[in-house]
């Protein structure tokens, strides 16, 4: 494990690269000692340094959740990461929200699921019995994932590795909601689905069934994981479940709807 003194100067590494848009190079390429665990420790490092400037946390995303990305990734789970208020952008029906591009170095958007719970989900062995009973409603919602630490080194274009995408709390850097909020027994979540477009064209189009079958077993297992780190989800929270199409870079004039039928459309820009 790296020493505490290291995670925190790994830390400091990820808020001086958000702030001034600039990317650092690979941890797991300077550290190749790092572990998973090395990389939930910064990432809750990074976030509690946000929190002493005033962010608060509004709850948690599950990233890397398709077999794909894991495959990808050789990794045979998911990762996870906190959201915060300074991330969350609101789509009003009717209206495109406008997102300022300079907030973020290399954005993607992704298309999802939002829970918002009722109630705290606490422990090793929640079931999505437990995560639907738990739920207020379920909404879509649009991730915004960002890059830190450089995707690729810009040495020998290795790709970055999950340490990397853990430690930079799983890639995330904006959450969008909007469209209908509805009670999870009033779903059938598999078969929600959405069509994303980027300036006009069909990008992605995608089922929930591909987060694990089914994105409430993604919340289960989130809940699970915070539990050895005395950690869980609360009544209040967002959590998203984790992306159901691509990634698609945007940049800035791109517009984007995300049309989930009878759940809503989103439409935003980067400006």
């Amino acid at each position: 494990m790296l020493s505490e003194s290291l995670i925190n100067q790994l830390a400091a590494e990820l808020h001086a690269a958000e702030k001034s848009r600039q990317q650092v190079e690979h941890f797991s390429k300077r550290y190749p000692e790092i572990t998973l665990e090395d990389g939930y420790r910064i990432s809750r490092a990074w976030v509690q340094m946000q929190l002493a400037e005033g962010s608060t946390v509004i709850g948690h995303k599950i990233g890397l959740t398709s077999r794909a990305m894991q495959q990808a990734s050789q990794i045979s789970e998911p990762d996870f990461g906190t959201l915060l208020d300074s991330m969350l952008y609101t789509c009003i029906e009717g209206e495109i929200l406008q997102i300022p591009a300079d907030r973020f170095i290399a954005p993607r958007v992704e298309v999802e699921l939002a829970f918002v719970l009722k109630g705290p989900l606490q422990g090793r062995d929640i079931t999505t019995r437990q995560v639907l009973e738990a739920t207020e409603y379920v909404m879509p919602a649009i991730e915004i994932i960002d890059a830190r630490i450089e995707q690729f080194d810009r040495h020998s274009k290795v790709m970055r590795k999950v340490f990397d995408t853990i430690s930079d709390n799983a890639a995330n850097a904006g959450i969008v909601i909007g469209g209908k909020r509805v009670a999870p027994d009033g779903l059938n979540l598999p078969w929600c689905g959405a069509i994303l477009k980027q300036n006009g064209i069909v990008e992605e189009t995608g089922l929930a069934a591909g987060v694990q079958g089914d994105p409430a077993i993604g919340v289960a297992w989130l809940a699970s994981k915070l539990a050895p780190w005395d950690e869980s989800l609360q009544a209040g929270q967002i959590v998203l479940a984790g992306s159901f199409t691509r990634p698609v870079a945007a940049k800035v004039g791109d517009s984007f709807e995300a049309d989930y039928g009878p759940l809503g459309v989103l439409k935003f820009q980067f400006v």
